[in-house]
């Protein structure tokens, strides 16, 4: 089967909706042991039964990535992994005046602390291996400029950055490391987002957000899982260090 994951483990970080879900749910059908990171919630415990259903072997780990000490606890109970699929993150609306210090803190705990100590948890068993594949989430926002995204703009253009090191470090120990960057994907978020701040116009903005995409739709969460399975499948093994715009034209095509 092209692009099997069969016999290997991968740690899926925010696994338990939206783009994250889409990938473990993928993952698994693929073969892999799936391995979902995510906090207590209804959502993520559904994801979990409907990957159960798909592979026995797979779980969910209730972890907060912000803490080191409970990520590397959790990576040793684990054991090796083959894949590390850095997507936990949250999103912030403002520019630079209107954002909090505590807000920039906040969403760099999250975004860019929680990537790095996930890495640093789980890469030592891929050196053991003398293998192993990381996919950072980005975002378009590492590359174009948003406006009233400014904290989280910085932590996809950080987490751009952190691919592009890790890659380099260690190239040379068999282990790849890539990122994808994302346009606008309809998640729940999206539909939350919307309901909440335009609840009387919400066929309206969804159909506006959409239009800033030049294909003329957002994404489906499966879109991004195809994308991060490639990369994260045999077939890619020649690819590290890329970052991987999957944004219906938004990067390139808006100017």
């Amino acid at each position: 089967m092209i692009f099997s994951l069969k016999n290997k483990k991968a740690i899926i970080t925010g696994g338990g909706s939206g783009i994250g879900k889409a990938i473990s749910l993928l993952f698994a059908r693929q073969g892999a042991e799936v391995h979902m990171i995510d906090l207590e919630n209804a959502t993520s415990r559904q994801t979990e039964k409907n990957l159960k259903s798909i592979s026995g072997k797979s779980q969910l780990h209730i972890v907060n990535i912000t803490d080191l000490e409970a990520v590397k606890k959790l990576a040793s109970s684990i054991g090796n992994i083959d894949i590390l699929v850095n997507n936990a993150g949250i999103a912030q609306i403002g520019n630079l005046e209107n954002t909090t210090s505590e807000g920039f803190q906040a969403i760099f705990d999250v975004n860019v602390k929680g990537a790095f100590h996930c890495m640093q948890a789980f890469i030592p068993s891929m050196l053991q291996q003398s293998k192993g594949v990381i996919v950072n989430m980005a975002s378009v926002a590492a590359s174009v400029g948003i406006p009233d995204r400014f904290g989280y703009s910085m932590t996809k253009g950080a987490i751009r950055s952190m691919t592009q090191s890790v890659a380099k470090d260690y190239i040379q120990q068999g282990i790849r490391c890539n990122c994808i960057s994302p346009g606008r994907v309809h998640t729940p978020f999206v539909d939350g987002f919307i309901a909440k701040n335009y609840p009387d116009k919400k066929e309206e903005m969804f159909a506006k957000l959409s239009a800033t995409q030049p294909i003329g739709r957002m994404a489906q969460p499966e879109e991004i899982a195809h994308l991060a399975l490639y990369l994260c499948s045999d077939e890619a093994s020649f690819i590290t260090g890329c970052d991987y715009p999957i944004d219906g034209g938004f990067t390139y095509l808006n100017n």
